[in-house]
């Protein structure tokens, strides 16, 4: 049932081309039938005439008709055009058979353009596009060949010594010189012969050089196509030393080069094939496929086992596997490529394959939106995952951030403030032993130990300001970012739309994201102002801090960005870092409120 249906729909696609280009219809027809009467009137055709006329036929409407329908499945695909062209230069050279010198002449002028055009079609077939210089060579080379040579021959080749015993005059003759046209005829051949020998080595090494899917793609086109340009370099051969072989090489290149179009058919309907087994893939997917499973259906559908999933992560802004893990999309060039996913006009997922594949346009398009809603599915078990583990990551850094602190603060009691009050009690025994005997030589003790009791105060308080800041706790986090900007030691421009108190977490968090901002940009950024926003939209707080200075700080680079970032992301929040080189940097923290 499929391939029956695959065959309606290419008579279907043809006969809407015809009716939509009905000029090349009318042409294509009318070339046929002149090339049918001039081979059935002509005194030199080759017998029988009959299988002249239907080879002729069979051949031309074959390349227009497989032509219209690739133009119809693939406008933006030259191969299409190329492959009318083809017809129609082929039905040109029945006119190498006619009576009249004029017509015998522009027929063997035109004798092998015809063959430009298939050398075009098979190197580029399936993408429409030559590969490298070495195959833009060989088309330019078969344009000289057929066309500049072919008219220096002309211009000095007398046609009953050159062509044949029967042919008419040669109308482009300037001057006969049987040895100049010999040596460009015979010239000519071999080089042709070498070129399509060359062609064959050049495209069996493509074969065996090609992915799986890159086969699929061009199998037919590519083995119909080697066999045409052996069977030329045959032809080709056997014209240099004389026909011993007879007509027969000749004969067997026009049937392998009427192969081609229904190669270049198969390719389609085989495309078309492929698009209706997407179906198929709808009820493997409908079983609840796992990710292992998805990534195989999905290969299989698109022929490209090495198929990759990558699923989009919105909040870190990145590509992942199925594990959670980050993946580089192929950079352009390379030998795969990645096709992209959305629904509802947001990315979820990248299918990274084949670059052959990505030729199949339409096949591409429907696995996709086959697989969106499974794809969306799996992206967010792949998100929990990455959730999960930037949880546990950020876990055992809050606790391995927590001792440290815990630590330091030990460190400076112990070193510090604990020194120093240890010696403001001694100092104060000693002060209360010699009260009595010599008061004016203990003042000067006491006032030395109220200094000291003065710095040691300082220092505690400096201590509990880094811990949790008084003004935050008494009046709240608008205070003490305005305590906070005044201290700074880069002018800050502020800006707050806060209206009440928000739970000690949320304000603790904002307000050491604001002194963290504010101390890399005096330490790092060498900028020479800040901006500092704090807004209250609903239930999120939204704090912004951005300096003018030389950007270029980053989440790891040691800036205290990662911990900052641990820290809102605990209380559900999201923070963020813009810092393009040359450009300051903006750290832009939301944190629900509500």
């Amino acid at each position: 049932m499929p391939p029956l249906y695959s065959f309606q729909a290419v008579v279907h696609d043809l006969s809407c081309l015809m009716r939509r280009d009905p000029v090349i219809a009318v042409l294509a027809l009318g070339a046929g039938v002149g090339a049918a009467l001039l081979l059935l009137g002509s005194d030199r055709a080759p017998s029988p005439a009959a299988a002249s006329v239907v080879l002729a036929l069979v051949v031309g409407w074959a390349y227009i008709g497989s032509g219209l329908i690739a133009r119809r499945q693939r406008p933006e695909n030259r191969l299409g055009a190329v492959m009318v062209f083809v017809g129609f230069a082929w039905f040109a050279t029945v006119l190498a058979d006619a009576d009249a010198s004029l017509p015998f002449t522009l027929g063997t002028a035109l004798e092998s353009v015809y063959l430009v055009g298939f050398v075009y079609l098979v190197l580029a077939f399936p993408t429409g596009r030559l590969r490298g210089r070495l195959e833009l060579g060989l088309v330019a080379a078969a344009i000289v060949l057929v066309t500049v040579v072919e008219l220096a021959w002309l211009l000095f080749a007398d046609s009953r010594s050159q062509i044949c015993s029967d042919c008419p005059h040669n109308a482009f003759e300037v001057t006969r010189n049987d040895g100049l046209a010999n040596g460009l005829l015979q010239g000519q051949r071999t080089i042709g012969v070498v070129l399509s020998v060359f062609t064959v080595v050049l495209l069996v090494r493509r074969w065996r050089r090609a992915s799986p899917p890159e086969r699929q793609a061009g199998a037919p086109v590519l083995w119909t196509g080697s066999a045409m340009f052996a069977t030329l370099a045959i032809s080709v051969g056997n014209d240099i030393f004389g026909q011993p072989l007879g007509a027969g090489p000749e004969w067997s290149r026009s049937v392998v080069f009427a192969s081609i179009p229904i190669a270049v058919l198969a390719v389609l309907l085989q495309r078309r094939l492929a698009r209706g087994a997407v179906a198929g893939l709808v009820v493997e997917l409908g079983g609840g496929a796992t990710s292992a499973d998805l990534r195989e259906a999905l290969g299989r559908a698109l022929g490209d086992p090495s198929l990759e999933l990558a699923y989009w992560v919105p909040a870190s802004a990145r590509y992942v596997d199925s594990n959670g893990f980050a993946v580089d999309l192929p950079p352009a060039g390379s030998e795969r490529t990645a096709t992209f996913v959305e629904r509802g006009g947001k990315p979820i997922a990248a299918l990274v394959h084949d670059r052959a594949l990505a030729d199949d346009n339409e096949l591409m398009q429907s696995v996709c939106a086959a697989a969106a809603l499974t794809l969306e599915n799996a992206r967010l078990q792949a998100e929990l995952r990455v959730r999960l583990a930037e949880l546990q990551a950020s876990r055992a850094r809050l606790v391995t951030a927590t001792e440290s602190e815990r630590r330091r603060i030990e460190r400076d009691l112990h070193d510090g403030t604990q020194q120093r009050l240890v010696s403001i009690a001694m100092t104060l025994g000693f002060a209360e032993s010699q009260l009595a005997a010599d008061r004016p030589a203990v003042e000067p003790v006491l006032r030395e130990a109220r200094d000291a009791l003065t710095t040691a105060l300082a220092e505690l308080r400096e201590l509990t300001q880094g811990i949790r800041p008084a003004i935050l706790v008494e009046r709240g986090l608008a205070a003490a970012l305005d305590d906070l900007s005044r201290r700074a030691a880069l002018p800050v421009h502020l800006d707050i739309a806060i209206s009440g108190r928000m739970p000690e977490q949320v304000e603790g968090a904002a307000y050491f994201v604001a002194s963290e901002a504010l101390a890399n940009a005096a330490k790092h950024s060498h900028a020479n102002e800040v901006r500092l926003s704090a807004v209250r939209n609903g239930a999120v707080l939204v704090l912004e801090v951005t300096d003018d200075g030389i950007g270029g700080a980053a989440a790891g680079g040691g800036t205290g960005l990662r911990g900052l970032a641990d820290r809102v992301e605990a209380l559900g929040g999201r923070l963020t870092a813009s810092s393009p080189p040359g450009r300051g940097t903006t750290v832009r923290a939301e944190i629900p409120c509500g």
